[in-house]
This record gives C-alpha cells, sequence and structure tokens, in this order.
C-alpha cells in the first residue's frame, strides 16, 4: 500500500498540521483532566468560596445572639414550630442576622443560623 502524497517527505504543512494536533490534544487533556478553567470560571468559584466563608464565620455570631436574647427559649420554641423555608425570615426579622457595623440583615447568614439552631438541643 502506498503512502499518499501529502504524508510523504518534509513540508511545512505537516509541520503545521502535527503543531495544530498538538495544541487540540493540549487543549482537551487541560480543561478536560488537569483542571484547567477560564477566568470568568475562576472568577464565579472565587466569588461563591468567599460568599461561603463570610456565611460560615457569621453564623455563629448570629446564634450566639440568638441564645444570648432574654426569651431565648421561647424564641428557639418558636423557630422550631416554623416551617424550614421560613426559619431564615424568621431570624432575620428577629434582628439576630444582623450583625455588628451592619444596618440590613443577610438573609444567607439567617438561613445558615437557623439552620445551626435547628440542630441545637
Amino acid at each position: 500500500m502506498e503512502m499518499p502524497e501529502m504524508l510523504k517527505g518534509d513540508s511545512p504543512a505537516r509541520l503545521f498540521q502535527g503543531a495544530v494536533g498538538g495544541a487540540v490534544v493540549a487543549i482537551v487533556i487541560g480543561f478536560g483532566f488537569a483542571g484547567w478553567t477560564l477566568g470568568g470560571t475562576a472568577k464565579k468559584m472565587t466569588d461563591e468560596a468567599s460568599r461561603t466563608a463570610v456565611i460560615t464565620a457569621l453564623a455563629p455570631i448570629c446564634v450566639d445572639k440568638f441564645q444570648r436574647a432574654s426569651n431565648a427559649t421561647a424564641n428557639l420554641a418558636e423557630l422550631r414550630k416554623t416551617a424550614s423555608y421560613e426559619q431564615g425570615s424568621y431570624v432575620e426579622k428577629g434582628g439576630w442576622a444582623t450583625l455588628p457595623g451592619s444596618d440590613a440583615s443577610n438573609y444567607a447568614v439567617a438561613q445558615a443560623c437557623a439552620n445551626m439552631l435547628s440542630t441545637v438541643k
């Protein structure tokens, strides 16, 4: 069987084909298996990670404020009676998710706080 004319000898076209093929393989391996990401994806990942870290850090402060309230036992009983999807709003309305130095409450912190409080015995 005779080789096609295109594959015979040295030519710039063969060099170019090899370079393009190698680049395609590197891109597929890099993005598919080596964990490469584009700038936009990396930004989304860091934003989500920072939001999660802030919520994780602030939720215990909310729980502490809730537990130090004068009527904490009654509030906890009321929180447990509230539907799970409304517990974050209950904590928000109670003012426990409003943190020092802030005028507004954070719903994500309130929801995390409610989740933590629901596991308290």
